[in-house]
This record gives structure tokens, sequence and C-alpha cells, in this order.
């Protein structure tokens, strides 16, 4: 069991740039395209990372400090999150607090890079960035909350592997709302469709994509990888609710992990293949919900 956090945390740097390939997988079957390759990011990346980085003179050390800053922020929730029944690499009461705002960090860091640019397009990107993650952070800390009332656990290595099929049988209802809400709040921290486009180059749609215009090379290469990370990691959350296992066998309940992790994943291909974008003044109103589908599952819960 002790190797079984550093093996998670190794599959996860190596095995991230999967899940948007798997994404645009299965957005291109509803399209009856091909589409590109699952590995087509770690392509990406390599590309990315054999160039060399331009910056502006505008731009000053805060800017070439937001993608290294955001990749650490997410190693650090990464270590944080379990996968299956094993604990995860860094585990503590309380951990759960860590891992919420340490996604806030690293929304921070890349806010300040795209404000350092000095472009009004960048500032606009940030604003709406900071504005809509306000209103996801309730619905993630309230879905936890109700996890953490069901399972009596402060930690997440400890509360994820405490759900099973009993907790399910007893309190269904409750988990399912929370579940709902973490699905939201897992494609508004990701950047995907109905909260944003990340293959958009609309001006006035852009949020996320605008605040890394202006990045590029390894400095690109930093973010896409991040962003990888933080899905993963995101995704644990689903997968460990969703698809509670506890055999024993660290090995059995992680590659039941990885599996749930890959059917989120399909899961957000198909709302993106069924969905349109939604405008930005309902964006919060969907946020809204998620935060009230969370606060109804404590409700329960009491």
């Amino acid at each position: 069991m002790t190797v079984a956090p550093l093996v998670h945390f190794l599959l996860a740097l190596a095995l991230a740039p999967l899940l948007p390939g798997i994404i645009n997988k299965v957005k291109a079957f509803f399209a009856g395209r091909q589409g590109p390759p699952v590995a087509q990011l770690y392509y990406d990346l390599w590309k990315l990372f054999g160039k060399g980085a331009t910056y502006s003179q505008t731009t000053t050390w805060v800017f070439r400090l937001g993608p290294p800053a955001g990749l650490a922020c997410a190693a650090v929730a990464l270590a944080v999150a379990p996968l299956g029944s094993a604990p995860a690499l860094l585990h503590f009461p309380g951990d759960l607090v860590l891992f919420c705002y340490v996604f806030g960090m690293m929304r921070f860091a890349t806010i300040l890079a795209a404000l350092d640019t000095g472009s009004a397009f960048e500032g606009m990107g940030a604003s709406r960035e900071a504005a809509f993650s306000a209103l996801a952070e309730p619905a993630l800390f309230l879905a936890l909350v109700v996890v953490c009332r069901e399972t009596d656990s402060l930690s997440l290595s400890t509360m994820l592997p405490a759900v099973s099929a009993a907790k399910w049988a007893e309190t269904g209802p409750a988990l399912a709302l929370a579940a709902a809400a973490l699905f939201v709040v897992f494609l508004a921290e990701n950047c995907r469709i109905p909260v944003d486009d990340p293959n958009t180059h609309l001006e006035l749609t852009m949020i996320h994509e605008v605040m890394v215009l202006d990045h590029g090379g390894p400095d690109l290469g930093l973010i896409l990888y991040a962003a990888a990370l933080k899905m993963w990691t995101l995704g644990l959350l689903l997968a460990g609710l969703v698809a509670p296992v506890n055999t024993g066998r660290w090995w059995v309940d992680a590659l039941v992990g990885l599996a749930g992790l890959a059917v989120v994943a399909v899961a957000a291909g198909v709302v993106e293949s069924i969905m349109a974008r939604l405008r930005l003044i309902r964006v919060p109103r969907l946020l809204v919900v998620a935060t009230a589908l969370a606060a109804l599952a404590m409700f329960l819960v009491r």
C-alpha cells in the first residue's frame, strides 16, 4: 500500500493528457468525423516544448511566473487527490480545503499573468474567469461538505474510499445531487461547454482562452499540461463518488478509478456534443443552480 500513492501520482503525470483526447474523440464520433488521435496532446506538448518563447516588452516576471506556478498548483492538488482505496501522496485532516484553494491559487497566477500583458482583451477574460470561479467555488465546497457529513471525515483520502454502495442505498438522492454539482464544477473549471468553449476564438465569448493568447512555446505547453492535470484531479472526485469500489486490493481499485475517469471524460464529450455553449449572462445561472443542488444535498444529509 505504501507504493500506491506514488504509483498514482506518476500515472497521473503520464496519462493526464489522454483525457482531453478522449473528449475530442467523443465529439468527433457525434459529428461523424475521425477526429484527432487520443494522444494528440502529447504531440502538441512535444512540439511546444521544442520551441522558444517570445515575450513582450510590456510584460514582467509576473507573466513568466504564471505558467510554472499554475503547473505547481495543479501538481499539489494532484498529490492531495486519491485514486481508488489508496490514500493520496499528501493527506491529512482538512486537506480538502487545501485541495480547493490550491486551484484558486492556480487561477490567481493565470489571472495575474493575463493582466501583466497590459491588454484590455486579456483583462476582459481575466474578469470573466474571476467572476465565474467565484460562483463555482461554493458548489465545490458544499458538495465536498456533503461527502464529509456522510463519511465523518475531513480528508479526501478517507472520504472517497468510505463512500460505498451501502451509502448510496442510504442517502442516494443527496449523493446524486452532490455528484451533479461536482459535474457542473468539472465542466466550468476545465473550460468546457456549456460554460466555455476551449476551441473558440470569438472575442465576445472567450473566457480562459483569451488569458493565454500571449503565451507560446514552453509556457503554453506548461499551461496545457497543467489543465490536463486539473481535469484529471477534478475527475477523480466524480469517479470516486459515483463509482465507489473498495476491494481491499489497491491496484484493482485503481483500475476501476481509471475506468471511472474515462467515463467522466466520455460524459463531458457527450455534453459538449449535444449542447451549445451558453450565453455569458446565463453561465452564472448554471453555476448558481449547481450551488443550489449542493445546498439541497446538504439539507437532505442534515
